[in-house]
């Protein structure tokens, strides 16, 4: 009789581990608690508007590739993928910049910017390759269960030529001083859960997912990613399990026995916790069987969470493109009320998504379907009137900017923000990114896969190595995989 193991949460990591463990021969069962598959990814529609509810930037296109190919699949079995040209386009207090797909091209706009940046540009784009390629081959798929799986003499040396000590606003002045130029290299890190001054320039790798990689949309949106992930886990065998939350993880001994959901007791002999790491540990579990304490986890440091807003407009509005950036206020300020002193902010930046500039599909004939978000700290108090508060001024801004009326042609609108993600996925202090990549939460220093007081229990997502983001997610559930096929065979 095959092994069972219990999946919890059908995120992408989730995903990726059950299907993996499935294709090694597991009898595996994945427990989710809300009512379809992808976790943040999921879907919301309404009077024909069809809204992604969470990531909408498809960077790192090879890491889906490799996810699909390990079972005999292609991307384009499951969706089309399309590059956008131009990638996306920031919008400051005068101006705007499109930033074009290809290299060439964005050499030629950061010259006619400031002189000599074109070639200052692409020597840090080529360091970003090394430091994108060496970080994606030597170290992101490794378990960083312990800091002796790093001490091989050329992994210290790679350390050390990547930059981790130095911050990347550093390494960004040494290509640009202007402004704007500036914002677009430090813009990828904004997520990232620091200032760019605190961020470690080993990061400047997420400057090559961006700028070199490219922005890529599968038709259709988003949630067509996670359609495909519960396709590849299905057929390898993976029984699904919606509307099901698990209340519990039963131990006997420093071993789980089973799992208690909303609707019953399943006896297993693994358990993957893909959920949010917190509430699983702290809640889920005895208090004897803990790696953490809470003030543990109370001194992490977190990436932003985000208020959101879902917005079904009735008319098309001209001056958006797929992917649009709002830096028409100051970035320091506003990365400072995220990370350094916590507070809605005064004056903040926000980004909008327009797919139906992309897609027909997701929108009805000539209306619009825009996704505002702005990164917001988490832990904060959540309210209408706050939302409320913000939503007029990102609409303001967004009216001036496009030069045109939205606000009294939306016919759709939803908000979501801290206490949503806190109901929906039980996110830690309503946080939307997960753990910080700062240099004190890197690799074995984040929270670790392996339970110490559970032997059968391992976790995966984005608070445990290697960190947040659709394409780490994916990583850390085939790195738990492995572990748990590793301990399963030895435990037949």
């Amino acid at each position: 009789m095959s092994k069972k193991v219990a999946v919890i949460g059908s995120g992408f990591a989730g995903m990726s581990a059950a299907a993996y463990l499935a294709k090694q021969g597991f009898d595996v069962s994945l427990y989710e608690k809300n009512e379809g598959p992808g976790g943040r990814a999921r879907i919301w529609e309404k009077d024909g508007f069809v809204f992604d509810l969470g990531p909408s930037w498809y960077w790192m296109p090879e890491v889906f590739e490799k996810f699909y190919n390990d079972f005999g699949y292609k991307t384009e079995d499951f969706y089309q993928l399309d590059r956008l040209d131009p990638s996306y386009r920031v919008y400051f207090k005068e101006n705007h910049i499109d930033i074009p797909a290809t290299l060439e091209a964005l050499y030629a706009l950061f010259e006619t910017k400031e002189k000599g940046s074109g070639k200052r540009l692409e020597k840090f784009l080529k360091d970003a390759s090394y430091k994108y390629t060496t970080a994606m081959n030597d170290y992101v798929n490794r378990p960083s269960h312990s800091i002796f799986e790093f001490m091989e003499l050329h992994l210290l040396i790679k350390a050390f030529k990547m930059n981790l000590f130095s911050p990347i606003r550093k390494e960004v002045k040494q290509v640009v001083s202007d402004a704007q130029l500036t914002a677009i290299l430090e813009f990828p890190v904004l997520f990232l859960g620091a200032t760019p001054a605190n961020t470690p320039a080993l990061y400047s790798m997420m400057n090559h997912a961006d700028l070199t990689l490219g922005t890529w949309y599968p038709q259709g949106g988003m949630h067509e990613i996670s359609k495909a992930f519960m396709k590849v886990a299905s057929g390898a065998g993976v029984k699904f399990y919606f509307n099901q939350e698990v209340t519990s993880i039963n131990i006997s001994g420093n071993k789980a026995q089973s799992i208690t959901t909303n609707q019953g007791e399943y006896e297993t002999d693994f358990v993957v916790a893909a959920g949010d790491y917190h509430y699983i540990e702290q809640h889920l579990l005895p208090s004897t069987h803990r790696r953490y304490t809470q003030k543990y986890w109370d001194n992490r440091t977190m990436s932003p969470s985000s208020l959101l807003f879902y917005l079904g407009v009735n008319k098309k509005v001209a001056g958006l493109l797929h992917h649009n950036l709002f830096f028409d206020e100051d970035f320091n300020v506003h990365a400072h009320e995220i990370y350094t002193q916590p507070q809605w902010p005064s004056k903040p930046l926000f980004y909008a998504c327009v797919p139906s500039v992309s897609d027909k599909n997701v929108a009805p004939e000539g209306m619009e379907n825009i996704f505002l978000l702005m990164p917001l700290a988490p832990g904060l108090e959540d309210s209408e009137k706050m939302r409320d508060h913000y939503f007029n001024l990102m609409i303001e801004r967004l009216e001036q900017k496009t030069n045109t009326t939205i606000k009294e042609h939306i016919i759709v609108n939803r908000s979501y923000c801290l206490n949503d993600f806190k109901n929906d996925y039980h996110s830690f202090k309503g946080n939307a990114y997960g753990l910080a990549n700062t240099l004190k939460q890197t690799a074995f220093l984040k929270p670790a896969m392996r339970s110490n007081k559970v032997i059968n229990l391992l976790y995966a997502g984005q608070l445990t190595v290697p960190g947040p983001g659709v394409p780490p997610a994916i990583i850390s559930g085939r790195m738990v995989a492995s572990e748990a096929t590793s301990f399963l065979s030895k435990n037949i």
